[in-house]
C-alpha cells in the first residue's frame, strides 16, 4: 500500500467499540437538541439484562443490548428519560417550525423582507418582493417611483431537505399561506433603485381581530335629515393604520452597454444554477476563464452563460469587453496515459462538460465556430468527433468514444486555448490469475478522522475508526491481487474535503473508493433502515456504483440500501471514475453488531475486493 509519499505499513487493529464503566449510553441525541423534524431518535446501549424504559415505556433492543427507537415529537420542547436500573439520562429536543410566523402587532415578522441582500439584474428582469406580516392586510412595495403590490398566499408550497430522499419522505408538501406576501415587477432602464420601502396597511373591517392595533378615529358629520324627535347620533369610522419599512437589500438595474467582465481566479471556479451553496452545481470553469456579469446577488455574480459563482472566486477585468471568440482549427495530441485535445480560442470562454453513453460533449459559451480543420489521428478512445453551432453563441462538441466505460478527464486553459484530457483506460501489467490487478492504481479514502468523527454507534464507536480499520482490510485485499493501492490517510488525521479531492486529481488512479458507514437524519427509521448502499455523481463512476452494489447485496449477502445518484465531494472529482461506499449503518443496532465484528469486516473487505475485481476483468 502506498500514500502520496511513499510505502506505508499496514497496521491492522481494531478500535474497540467506546465502553464504560457507567453501563447506560446514549450517543444521540445531544443533551439539548434542535430539530424541524417532527420524530427523533434514540441510539445507545446497556447491558442486555435488564430493561431500557424511555418515559416509563420499555423498548425494544438488540442481543447486546443496543437500541434506536424513534419518538413523535410536539413543537417546542420535548424531554425524553431514559432509565435503565438505576441510571438516568434526561434529554431535552426542541421541534423548531419551518412555518412562517406573522407578527402579532403592526409590523412585519423579524428578517422576512425580501431579498435580503443587494441584487443587480438586467432591465426587463423580474425582481421578486415578499414579506411576511399580519393576515388580511394590504403589502407594497415602493421601489423608483413605482408601487408593486404584494399578494397574499393562501399556501405556500414547500420541498423537505434533499437529505429526505434517504428516508423516502421527499414529497412537496402545502402550508397556509400564514401572512406570506409575495410580488414582482421590471424596470425598463439602467438606475439605482436604492432600498425597497416595504409598506403595511391593516383595515379596520378585514384586520385580524385578535390583532392590537391601535386605530385613529375621525368623526363624520351625518348630512341625513333625523326623523322627528329622534336626536342626531354623531358616528364614526375607523381610518386603517399603517407602517413602513425600509428592505435590507438595495437594488440596482445594470447596463447592458457597461457591463464588467469577470475572470476565473481558483483553479475550479464553482458554478452554481443560483446565487447560494443550495443551488445545484454545474461543470467547474476552469481557472481564466472570463465571462460578462449579468447580475449580483450578495456575493455571488452572474455569468453571461447563466451560471453563478462566489464573488470570492472571481476578479473583474478592468476594461474588458464582453468575451467573444471565434474557434477554428481544433487538434489532438496523445501524452502519457491520455489524449489532449486542443482548442484555439482568442479568449477562455465558459463551458460545460456533459458524458453519455459512448459519447462526451463539450460546450463553449459565446464562442462561434469558422472550423475547416480538426486534425485527429488513430487514437484510444475516440473514435471521431463532431461539433455543430447548436446557437448563436454556443457551440457544442461531441466525442465519439470506443468504450462505453469513461476514465475520466480535465479541463484547463493554458493561455487562451483550452485543453480537453480524455484518460486512457489502465492498462493491466500481466494477465496473472494470481495478480489480476496488476497495474491497477486504486485510491482508498477513509472518511472521517481527527475532530470530524462522523456517525457515533450505540456504544459511541466513531465511525471514522471503522472506516480506517475496513479500508486497511480493503487495502490488503486489493495489494494481494496486484494493485497498487494509495490511502488518503493511514492515522486518525483530519484531512479537509478538497484535500482528499485533490490526492485523487495528484494520484489519478484507475478508481477512487471513499469508504464510509452510514446514519440517517432525524426523522430516519434507524431500527428498521440498514444495507449496503453506494453514490456517485459523474456518469464515469455509474457503472462501478451499480456493479459494486450487485455484488455486495447478491454475492456477499448484504442488505440493499441503494444505489444514488448524490452531489457528494468524493464522488465529484472526474480525474477518475470515483464512488462513495457506505457499508452499513453505525445507527441500526443489528447492524452495529456486524460493524464490530472483524471477522464479518474481513469478509466485507475480502467481497469488495473481489467485486472491484470482477468489474475491471468485465471492462476489458
Amino acid at each position: 500500500m502506498k500514500n502520496i509519499l511513499g510505502i506505508a505499513v499496514l497496521s491492522l487493529v481494531m478500535a474497540a467499540p467506546a465502553s464504560a464503566k457507567q453501563s447506560l449510553h446514549i450517543s444521540y441525541p445531544p443533551t439539548n437538541h434542535k430539530t424541524t423534524s417532527d420524530k427523533i431518535f434514540l441510539i445507545g446501549t446497556a447491558p442486555p439484562t435488564g430493561q431500557v424504559l424511555v418515559n416509563g415505556k420499555a423498548i425494544v433492543r438488540s442481543k447486546k443490548g443496543h437500541f434506536a427507537p424513534s419518538f413523535r415529537l410536539k413543537p417546542g420542547e420535548n424531554l425524553l428519560t431514559v432509565r435503565y436500573q438505576n441510571q438516568e439520562v434526561k434529554i431535552k429536543v426542541t421541534r423548531t417550525s419551518t412555518k412562517p410566523t406573522p407578527p402579532k402587532g403592526l409590523g412585519f415578522a423579524k428578517d422576512s423582507l425580501t431579498p435580503t441582500v443587494d441584487i443587480a439584474r438586467l432591465p426587463g428582469e423580474l425582481i421578486c418582493f415578499g414579506a411576511i406580516a399580519p393576515e388580511n392586510g394590504d403589502v407594497s412595495v415602493m421601489l423608483g417611483g413605482q408601487t408593486i403590490p404584494l399578494m397574499e398566499q393562501p399556501q405556500v408550497v414547500q420541498l423537505p431537505a434533499n437529505s429526505a430522499a434517504l428516508t423516502e419522505q421527499n414529497q412537496p408538501y402545502a402550508i397556509a399561506g400564514a401572512g406570506q406576501y409575495l410580488g414582482c415587477a421590471a424596470a425598463a432602464a439602467a438606475a439605482d433603485l436604492g432600498h425597497p420601502q416595504f409598506q403595511l396597511t391593516m383595515n379596520p373591517k378585514t384586520a385580524n381581530p385578535g390583532l392590537p392595533i391601535p386605530l385613529p378615529q375621525k368623526p363624520l358629520q351625518v348630512t341625513q335629515k333625523p326623523a322627528e324627535n329622534d336626536k342626531p347620533k354623531p358616528t364614526t369610522t375607523k381610518t386603517p393604520a399603517s407602517t413602513t419599512q425600509t428592505g435590507p437589500g438595495k437594488v440596482q438595474i445594470l447596463n447592458p452597454a457597461n457591463l464588467e467582465v469577470a475572470s476565473v481566479i481558483v483553479d475550479a471556479g464553482v458554478a452554481r444554477t443560483g446565487p447560494s451553496t443550495d443551488y445545484s452545481r454545474l461543470t467547474p470553469l476552469p481557472k481564466g476563464t472570463q465571462a460578462t456579469v449579468t447580475g449580483r446577488e450578495g456575493e455571488w455574480v452572474r455569468l453571461d452563460y447563466g451560471g453563478w459563482i462566489n464573488s470570492q472566486e472571481v476578479q473583474i477585468v478592468k476594461g474588458a469587453v464582453p468575451p467573444r471568440t471565434f474557434i477554428r482549427s481544433i487538434r489532438a495530441r496523445q501524452v502519457p496515459g491520455a489524449t489532449e485535445v486542443i482548442f484555439p480560442l482568442q479568449v477562455p470562454v465558459p463551458l460545460v462538460v456533459q458524458q453519455g453513453d459512448r459519447a462526451l460533449r463539450l460546450t463553449l459559451y459565446n464562442t462561434t465556430a469558422q472550423t475547416d480543420i480538426i486534425r485527429l489521428d488513430p487514437d484510444p478512445v475516440i473514435s471521431r468527433l463532431d461539433w455543430e453551432q447548436v446557437m448563436p453563441g454556443m457551440v457544442q462538441y461531441t466525442f465519439n468514444l470506443k468504450q462505453a466505460q469513461q476514465w475520466g478527464y480535465t479541463v484547463r486553459y493554458e493561455g487562451t486555448s483550452l485543453v480537453l484530457s480524455l484518460r486512457h483506460p489502465p492498462r493491466l501489467s500481466s494477465a496473472s490469475s494470481s495478480k489480476p490487478l496488476s497495474g491497477i492504481k486504486i485510491l482508498l479514502d477513509p472518511g472521517h478522522g481527527g475532530k470530524e468523527s462522523g456517525a457515533a454507534g450505540p456504544t459511541g464507536y466513531a465511525e471514522k475508526d471503522a472506516n480506517l480499520y475496513v479500508s486497511k482490510l480493503i487495502a490488503n485485499q486489493l495489494i494481494a491481487r496486484g494493485a497498487t493501492v494509495y490511502l488518503t490517510r493511514e492515522t486518525d488525521k483530519e484531512l479537509s474535503l478538497p484535500q482528499r479531492t485533490a490526492l485523487i486529481d495528484a494520484v489519478k488512479p484507475a478508481i477512487a473508493l471513499s469508504i464510509h458507514y452510514n446514519s440517517l437524519p432525524d426523522d430516519g427509521d434507524p431500527q428498521n433502515t440498514k444495507g449496503f448502499g453506494t453514490f456517485w455523481y459523474h456518469p464515469q463512476a455509474q457503472d462501478l456504483a451499480v456493479f459494486l452494489h450487485n455484488h455486495i447485496v447478491q454475492e456477499g449477502g448484504r442488505p440493499s440500501y441503494g444505489v444514488f445518484w448524490n452531489n457528494l465531494a468524493l464522488a465529484r472529482p472526474a480525474s477518475a471514475p470515483s464512488v462513495l461506499l457506505e457499508l452499513g449503518f453505525m445507527s441500526n443496532p443489528e447492524e452495529f453488531e456486524w460493524i464490530t465484528n472483524p471477522s464479518e469486516q474481513q469478509r466485507m473487505a475480502q467481497a469488495i475486493a473481489n467485486g472491484i475485481t470482477q468489474w475491471f476483468k468485465a471492462t476489458r
